[in-house]
């Protein structure tokens, strides 16, 4: 007995053999959740090129320095303009040619350019409709064209933390680029610039200049936010990395809502330089000064910060108009005609009715806040 439980010992082990393991093909690239979303969303996603002019007062500096060592003459500051343009991205969300981007993208200024590319390499004028600086969104819109893809606000991503998120956008000036992290954060509340943003996203996908107002989506296509900022440092000056923020989709889909109320009771607007088509009409102010006006409405003083129901906005100017040539810019409210009072465009255009070439007329402009701040100014202005 003991010799055979010794042979069994001795005996040699059977080798073993590996599992085998079933046929798989590689997973192909193109069914990628990231992927198809990216292919979903992109063709909605635009870039956004906003070119503005800016008025400054500057003096001459040797001017300055000879007045400080030698006591000779300074003469006053004149005045100069800049042209300053600005990169950022946007996304479309009607088939009309809305879209939404940040405010301070297209910052309302005199001048204002905007030029729209498509992710199919077209370019498209678009024009500013209405915007709300405390949220940081605005609203503009292409020109003449309709029929395109566009981000269904309609069907908004759950937001929930860990989820993968998607930013699209216009990063540093390359068109078509995406990044991809995760949800990390809600209602965060951060300050830029003495300016405090509330309720935002907080994501580790790379937010870099130029991806500003475009979407953030999540691997459904579904829009999850708006890229909106970068933290590059804490408050206490220490390095971050992987920190950027975003609006959260419900915040813009109210928005955009409060947005299509305005734009629809705003007329179109004639592109300057180009004949008016057969029965369109031109206002007086728009024929003898250059400003197009409209209507202070409680929706727009709410997105505006407007005293409700006072005055008559400028929503544009014509550039070289005589408007123009007195500092006069889009977003100021005309508040009294000569010795009238004015709350509605009619009441202007009924004022300005026996104007004719040449007619100088006072406009009391500027804007008076929510909370009865003020900023006011009499400009007299000359009809061409």
């Amino acid at each position: 007995m003991k010799r055979l439980c010794l042979l069994l010992l001795a005996a040699p082990l059977a080798t073993a053999q590996p599992i085998p393991q079933p046929s798989v093909s590689p997973t192909d690239p193109a069914s990628e959740p990231t992927v198809l979303a990216v292919a979903k969303v992109m063709p909605a996603v635009v870039n956004i090129n906003a070119e503005r002019v800016v008025r400054r007062q500057v003096r001459d500096p040797f001017e300055d320095f000879a007045a400080q060592f030698f006591g000779s003459y300074r003469s006053e500051p004149r005045e100069i303009r800049q042209r300053l343009q600005s990169l950022g991205s946007g996304f479309i969300v009607d088939p009309a040619g809305y879209i939404v981007t940040n405010e301070h993208v297209v910052q309302r200024a005199a001048d204002l350019k905007i030029e729209v590319t498509t992710s199919d390499g077209k370019v498209y004028n678009a024009r500013y409709i209405t915007g709300d600086p405390k949220k940081d969104l605005a609203f503009i819109k292409i020109e003449g064209k309709s029929g395109f893809p566009f981000i269904n606000l309609d069907n908004l991503s759950p937001n929930l933390l860990g989820e993968t998120v998607i930013v699209l956008g216009n990063s540093v000036g390359y068109g078509s680029s995406i990044s991809r992290g995760v949800l990390s954060g809600l209602k965060r509340d951060i300050t830029v610039e003495n300016f405090e943003y509330k309720n935002l996203l907080q994501t580790d996908a790379a937010i870099n200049p130029g991806n500003s107002g475009g979407p953030v989506v999540d691997i459904a296509g579904r829009l999850v936010g708006v890229s909106s900022a970068k933290m590059a440092f804490t408050p206490q000056g220490v390095p971050t990395q992987g920190v950027g923020f975003a609006i959260p989709a419900e915040t813009v889909r109210d928005a955009v809502k409060k947005f299509k109320e305005i734009a629809q009771r705003q007329p179109t607007p004639q592109t300057s330089g180009t004949p008016s088509a057969p029965g369109a009409t031109t206002s007086t102010a728009e024929r003898l000064f250059g400003m197009q006006l409209q209507d202070v409405t409680a929706e727009l003083s709410d997105a505006l910060d407007l005293l409700p129901r006072r005055g008559v906005l400028i929503s544009a100017v014509e550039p070289d108009s005589p408007a123009d040539e007195q500092g006069i810019e889009r977003g100021l409210v005309i508040y009294r005609v000569g010795r009238h009072d004015v709350n509605s465009v009619r009441a202007i255009e009924t004022l300005l009715a026996q104007a004719q070439s040449g007619s100088a007329v006072d406009f009391l402009v500027g804007v008076v806040r929510s909370d009865g701040a003020r900023q006011l100014q009499t400009v007299t202005l000359t009809a061409r």
